[in-house]
């Protein structure tokens, strides 16, 4: 059966031989932040993937983890090409490195988490919020419903965090 959703306007589908993608969006749609974690590694990785790209380990188990972490790179969309995201530029996608295993296995790996900016309640973030966002800056996961027992994690300021001052953007025009 699979997965379908509609995320403004855009249709998504996960086939259900993408085990490993459905259980993570089905856990999503729970509100519940489940990674792979290696049984014999004991690292977690994402995206969902059939063996830990670190020991090639194909045993895992899902565990919860904490959506919480910094920026560490965001792409701002100015103008969008995706007809359904037209009206909400300028928006923001963010790699979020959360704070769950960071540095491991090496200071230049992390677990990192691709979603765009949103409200609190998962609402594409208005512009006002774009501009306070950058490389740094404290993000706490929220879901975003798709579909029946389909969720997208997506990033909202983290309003219980000290924030940097200046996060660093790329320089404007």
């Amino acid at each position: 059966m699979g997965l379908q959703g509609d995320h403004y306007g855009m249709a998504l589908t996960v086939d259900d031989v993408d085990i490993e993608n459905e259980a993570f969006f089905r856990y999503c749609a729970d509100n519940d932040f489940r990674l792979q974690c290696a049984t014999d590694s004991g690292l977690l990785r994402y995206p969902p993937t059939t063996r830990c790209p670190f020991s090639g380990s194909p045993d895992y188990e899902w565990v919860s983890v904490e959506g919480r972490g910094a920026v560490h790179s965001y792409n701002e969309v100015h103008h969008a090409i995706q007809p359904a995201f037209k009206g909400h530029t300028p928006y923001m996608l963010l790699l979020v490195e959360l704070d769950t295993q960071r540095g491991q296995p090496s200071e230049h790996d992390g677990l990192r988490v691709a979603g765009n900016l949103v409200t609190p309640d998962g609402e594409l973030a208005p512009p006002d919020l774009v501009r306070q966002v950058g490389i740094g800056s404290r993000m706490r996961m929220v879901f975003r419903s798709v579909g029946d027992g389909f969720a997208l994690p997506m990033w909202t300021l983290d309003e219980t965090s000290d924030q940097p001052a200046n996060p660093w953007r790329y320089p404007q025009e």
